[in-house]
This record gives C-alpha cells, sequence and structure tokens, in this order.
C-alpha cells in the first residue's frame, strides 16, 4: 500500500515538472509546514516548562493546527479551554 503511495506522489512531482506549476501553491504549502513544526515544538517546550504547575496541552494535529494558524492567542485559547472547560 505504501509503495503506491511514494509511486503517486512521484509521479504527481514528475507531471508537474513537466507541466510548469505555479510556485505560488508550493510556498503556501512549505509555510505551512514550518508553521506546524514550529508550533509542535512551542507546544512540547510549552508542557516541558508547565509541569509543575499541572497544566498540559496535548500534542495533535487539532492542537497543533489551531497554534499554528492563531498563534500566542490560539495557545491562550486552548489553555482557557483545558482549565475551564475539560
Amino acid at each position: 500500500m505504501g509503495d503506491w503511495i511514494l509511486l503517486l506522489l512521484g509521479a504527481l512531482v514528475i507531471l508537474l515538472l513537466l507541466v510548469g506549476a505555479s510556485v505560488k501553491p508550493f510556498r503556501f504549502i512549505g509555510r505551512l509546514g514550518v508553521k506546524f513544526i514550529i508550533a509542535a515544538l512551542f507546544l512540547f517546550l510549552f508542557n516541558s516548562l508547565t509541569t509543575m504547575t499541572g497544566l498540559f496541552v496535548p500534542i495533535n494535529l487539532t492542537t497543533t493546527a489551531v497554534v499554528a494558524l492563531l498563534g500566542l492567542p490560539g495557545m491562550a485559547l486552548l489553555v482557557a479551554v483545558q482549565q475551564l472547560i475539560l
């Protein structure tokens, strides 16, 4: 199953290189990927620094997406939801 996915992705890359795809969508996806990585690292750092206070925000796709797209207000929102609702 995994070989088919790699083959499909490789064929897509070759097709885009031959056709000459626009660079803007790839730049957007690259920036979004970097934001996701930074958000996951920020969540890990936050969880590491707040172990004694009892604050813990799980690191998963949803929480990482909230922090990646909203930044520090998103992190504050997740902490508020964790403390007030959950």
